[in-house]
């Protein structure tokens, strides 16, 4: 066993997988240490990965050259493409996945990285001796690292509630972290608690699935990866939808005195968007039921994850709150749900580059910055992978703003704004999601991963030849002009307004109630053409089409916007010292040390007359 390496990881989460795979194809020497080899990429909440934002965030991983969609799309049994009924700007890939291939899925794909070691073992602490981290672990072992990144998820001083039963863990069956809070703690950093949950699992031989509501997949979509084309995805298995009602509701509501939310064992801050079910039944009690999905875990197991009831209740107030859901009535529950209590960091702590600005070469990713969801643990897990390999190779960091990406968006949230809840990503978070599109990833950001590396040049060439033909579409469908009176009677048929002259056929889809596949389907001389095109091709073209101004427009007030993110601010300013700051900012300022007048703007308590005033000060 090596004792030295290039960059040690803690935790084999999606962050550290994310991150022990960018850095170690990068050509790192790369140490991942986790607790346990057999949960490595565990889904240890839901089995899927994506939904609305979050499939954004799996597509943009891919086009930089991470393996988050490939992984996906190798353990999906079921896909669907969301929001559709909403522009394009909101729809966002979704998959069920079968937990277990996942996980094995991940393990083989970064045991086939040769510069990749693995440890298992509990890690402690670490010290720094001449800028080499020293990282110590429970069997008394030291391995030295010129860099250290740490994603441990849940598992910092864990505490696993279920009713009055308090369990020290990071997940179920596992132990928790101990040690790596109060060395943090010992630097300098602060730190907080927050709480996250999952609900129970269930033998899904006794669901009477027959009195449900179906919800199949959508069929001829090739995944979330860009190299996975001419490849649809199969989907194995359905989900269902029940709902809860009052007599569900009034069992929660007798075991409110024995919940640890209720009763004051949990001071974490919980998930906004994603409550438990007692929470739902406590803040909305006006509503008579709430939604349940029921998700399979896996295409050839029984077992079933019942979304939409989280819970920390006492098991038996689980249980019987189950049996009285349509379709339950005679349900077998597994595993208890369970609230689980966990430290983080405060994220403004870091650079964007997400190495803390207190010790160089030291790098935080996913839950441990306080965010929640695989997706938004494993883009910072890629961009801490890349940015501690560049670090240690005097390269430059690679840092997304936020008209590149949404990972732009949520790490400058982060790290200028901060979270005292756990983060989840929305499309509404970002000003420019029209531009920043799942299915326009690639071209947002292949060139970024090819530029750093990550991304194969084999796959550069798909990416372009891809971009190559989607422009030939636009270019034909923009000097081809169909026969008059077959577009008029194609126009009738949709109740749109008739033509006097004849047009391109690009002026025709530019009209929101033709669509590409209704003019492909009515004008049998075309077929023979654009069969030649692969569905996502002809899906991007007319994005393009029918929102050219709209794309256009957020582009050109992008770049005005953008223009402050090229104004440094002279580092080691002590904003103190500027009177005409309001006092709130120079507060705020002197905390967070933002390296331009953009990331500046963007602090929450820094308003508009703030920024004047930065301008004027730094001569602009």
């Amino acid at each position: 066993m090596k004792k030295k390496y290039d960059i040690i990881i803690v935790g084999a989460g999606h962050a550290g997988c994310e991150a022990a795979y960018a850095s170690s194809m990068l050509g790192s020497n790369v140490l991942l240490i986790t607790s346990n080899m057999e949960t490595i990429a565990k889904m240890s909440c839901n089995p899927a990965m994506g939904g609305v934002a979050k499939g954004q965030l799996i597509r943009e991983i891919d086009a930089i050259g991470g393996m988050s969609g490939i992984i996906t799309d190798s353990a999906s049994i079921q896909f669907r493409m969301l929001n559709l009924s909403k522009g394009p700007a909101m729809w966002s890939p979704r998959s069920q996945c079968d937990r277990m291939k996942f996980s094995w899925n991940w393990r083989l794909a970064l045991e086939k990285c040769t510069n990749l070691d693995f440890w298992q073992d509990n890690v402690i602490g670490f010290s720094i001796v001449d800028n080499s981290f020293y990282v110590k672990t429970t069997l008394g072992l030291s391995f030295e690292g010129k860099s250290l990144i740490l994603t441990t998820g849940t598992f910092l001083n864990g505490i696993i509630h279920i009713g009055n039963v308090k369990i020290g863990g990071g997940r179920a069956s596992e132990s928790s972290s101990k040690g790596i809070t109060e060395c943090l703690s010992s630097f300098g950093f602060i730190y907080g608690r927050m709480k996250t949950g999952t609900p129970p699992r269930v033998d899904g031989r006794t669901i009477n699935y027959s009195i449900l509501e179906e919800q199949k997949g959508d069929d001829g979509y090739s995944g979330f990866s860009f190299w996975s084309k001419n490849k649809p995805l199969i989907n194995k298995s359905s989900c269902f939808i029940t709902y809860t009602n009052e007599d569900v509701h009034s069992i929660i509501e007798s075991g409110f005195k024995e919940s640890p939310l209720f009763n004051g064992s949990i001071r974490g801050i919980g998930p906004r968007y994603c409550p438990s079910i007692e929470d739902k039944v406590n803040r909305f009690a006006d509503k008579n039921r709430h939604q349940i999905f029921i998700e399979p875990e896996g295409e050839d197991t029984i077992e079933v994850y019942i979304n939409g009831f989280s819970s920390s209740l006492p098991e038996n107030i689980q249980y019987k709150a189950l049996k009285k859901i349509k379709g339950f009535e005679n349900v077998k529950m597994f595993r208890p749900g369970y609230a689980i209590e966990y430290d983080y960091f405060d994220p403004t702590q870091l650079f964007a580059s997400l190495e803390t600005k207190l010790i160089p070469n030291l790098y935080f990713a996913g839950q441990i910055n306080g965010t929640t969801g695989y997706e938004e643990a494993a883009c910072q897990g890629l961009i801490a992978g890349i940015n501690a390999h560049n670090k240690i190779n005097n390269k430059n960091p690679l840092i997304l703003s936020r008209q590149d990406a949404y990972i732009g968006v949520l790490i400058d949230d982060l790290v200028n704004k901060g979270t005292n809840e756990p983060y989840r990503m929305f499309t509404s978070r970002a000003e420019f999601r029209i531009l920043l599109r799942q299915d326009n990833a690639d071209q947002r950001l292949c060139k970024i991963g090819r530029d750093i590396g990550l991304l194969s040049q084999e796959k550069y060439e798909i990416y372009k030849n891809k971009l190559k033909r989607i422009e030939e579409l636009i270019w034909f469908v923009n000097k081809e002009k169909p026969d008059l009176a077959t577009l008029n009677d194609f126009l009738q048929k949709l109740n749109s307004n008739k033509l006097t002259e004849k047009t391109t056929i690009y002026r025709i889809l530019s009209r929101p109630e033709v669509s590409f596949n209704s003019f492909i389907n009515n004008f049998e001389g075309y077929k023979d053409y654009f069969k030649n095109f692969e569905k996502d091709e002809i899906e991007e073209a007319e994005i393009m089409i029918k929102y050219s101004k709209y794309i256009e427009k957020e582009r050109e007030l992008a770049e005005k916007i953008i223009s402050l993110d090229y104004i440094p601010i002279k580092e080691g300013t002590d904003f103190s010292k500027i009177n005409s700051l309001s006092s709130e900012s120079r507060e705020k300022l002197n905390k967070i040390k933002p390296a331009t007048i953009g990331q500046a703007s963007r602090i929450s308590g820094v308003s508009p007359a703030d920024v004047s005033v930065l301008l004027v000060h730094f001569g602009r």
